[in-house]
C-alpha cells in the first residue's frame, strides 16, 4: 500500500474495532433494538483494549498497518486476531507489555543513580541528556533547548510528568538538576522554575507529554553528541534515530511505527491509564535497550541530518526484536506548537 491506502485502511478498521466492541457488549448492555453502534463506541472510548493502529512503513517504499497489542488482554488479543483476519500480510503485528511513563509518575521508580549509565551528576552549564526534575520528582532528562513566543530567556523541554510531575503542579515550582532521585537539593541544585505544560489528565486521547521550565543562567550547551541540531523534522519510518538520556546515555533505534492511535499508558495511582494518538514507535538498533525509566524528556533525532523528530515519554519493558521493549515519542511539531516553542 502507499501511504493515503495505508491511512485510508486504518481509519476504515477503527470503525471496524469499534463494530467488534458493540458486538460483545450488546448482549449485556444494548437495549431490545438499541443502536449497537453507538454502544460499540462508548466502550471504545472509556474503557481502551490495549490496541494501537499506526503505519508500519517498509524499506520499500511501501506502507503496512501497524497494529500493537497489551500482553494479558484478551479483549486486545481478541481484536488482534479479527484485524489479523481483515488485513492479511499487510500487517505488522507486535506485543508490548505495560507502557508506562519513563519517570517519577508511574509505578515503577528510574533506574537508580548507580546503574545508570547517563549523566545522573550535577552539570554546568546545562546541556541535552542530563537529569532534571520538578523538585517533588525523582529524575527524568534534559531534553532540548527553546524559547517560547512571546517569552524571553530560553527554557529547558522535557515531559509534563518530569518537570511539573502532577495536577498539583504550579507555575514558578522550583526545577532541580539533578533531580531529587540522583541527590538534587534546594536551594543549591536549582536550575530554573516551572513556566508552562500541557495538561495531563483523563478524558479525550492527548497527543503530548510536554513541559518547560525558565532557566535561571541562560548559559547552556545546546550541543548533542554529533554537534548542535539543524532543526525539527517529520518522522518518515524505518529511518535511524538517536537519543541522550539520564538512564541509559546515547543509545540508537529504529522508527518502526508512526500515527499510532490508542498507545494506552500507565501513569499510575491519581493520573491512571491515559490514552495517546498520532505517536510515533521506536525499537532498539542493538541487543540493549532503547530506553528506561529515567529517560522520559529525552529529545530523538536523526544522526544523519541532525533532525529532532520527537520527545520520548513513554515504553514498556517487552516488546520489539530484541525483547527490550517499545519507546514511545511525541512528534515533534505537536510538542512545540503545544507550547509555543522553538528549538534553540
Amino acid at each position: 500500500m502507499d501511504l493515503e491506502e495505508a491511512r485510508t485502511l486504518k481509519r476504515q478498521l477503527v470503525g471496524y474495532v469499534d463494530e467488534l466492541l458493540a458486538t460483545r457488549a450488546r448482549p449485556a448492555t444494548a437495549p431490545a433494538g438499541g443502536d449497537a453502534r453507538g454502544v460499540g463506541a462508548a466502550v471504545a472510548s472509556l474503557a481502551p483494549v490495549g490496541v494501537a493502529l499506526g503505519l508500519a512503513p517498509r524499506g520499500d517504499g511501501g506502507v503496512d498497518i501497524a497494529l500493537r497489542y497489551t500482553l494479558g488482554t484478551p479483549t486486545a488479543r481478541m481484536v488482534a486476531r479479527r484485524l489479523a483476519g481483515e488485513v492479511g500480510p499487510g500487517l505488522d503485528v507486535r506485543r508490548t507489555g505495560r507502557i508506562r511513563p519513563l519517570a517519577s509518575g508511574s509505578p515503577r521508580p528510574p533506574v537508580a543513580t548507580a546503574q545508570a549509565t547517563g549523566e545522573t551528576g550535577r552539570v554546568r552549564p546545562l546541556r541535552p541528556g542530563v537529569s532534571i526534575a520538578h523538585y517533588a520528582v525523582s529524575a527524568g532528562t534534559l531534553g532540548a533547548f527553546v524559547t517560547l513566543t512571546g517569552g524571553t530567556g530560553v527554557h529547558a523541554l522535557s515531559n509534563f510528568h518530569v518537570l511539573a510531575g502532577s495536577p498539583d503542579a504550579r507555575v514558578g515550582d522550583d526545577v532541580l538538576q539533578p533531580g531529587s532521585a540522583d541527590g538534587g537539593r534546594l536551594p543549591e541544585d536549582r536550575v530554573g522554575a516551572l513556566a508552562a505544560w500541557v495538561p495531563v489528565a483523563p478524558g479525550a486521547p492527548l497527543a503530548v507529554d510536554a513541559a518547560v521550565a525558565a532557566l535561571d543562567d541562560p548559559v547552556v550547551e545546546a550541543v548533542y553528541p554529533g554537534g548542535p541540531l539543524a532543526g525539527p523534522a517529520p518522522a518518515t519510518g524505518e529511518e535511524e534515530v538517536e537519543k541522550i538520556g539520564r538512564t541509559t546515555g546515547v543509545t540508537r533505534g529504529r522508527v518502526t511505527a508512526l500515527e499510532l492511535d490508542g498507545v494506552v499508558v500507565d501513569y499510575g495511582p491519581g493520573i491512571g491509564d491515559l490514552q495517546f494518538d498520532n505517536q510515533i514507535e521506536v525499537e532498539a538498533a542493538g541487543p540493549e535497550p532503547f530506553s528506561r525509566g529515567g529517560d522520559s524528556g529525552a529529545l530523538v533525532y536523526r544522526p544523519s541530518d541532525r533532525r529532532a523528530i520527537g520527545l520520548l515519554f513513554a515504553g514498556s519493558e517487552t516488546g520489539g526484536e530484541n525483547g527490550t521493549g517499545l519507546t514511545y515519542v511525541n512528534p515533534i511539531a505537536e510538542v512545540l506548537t503545544a507550547l509555543g516553542a522553538t528549538l534553540v
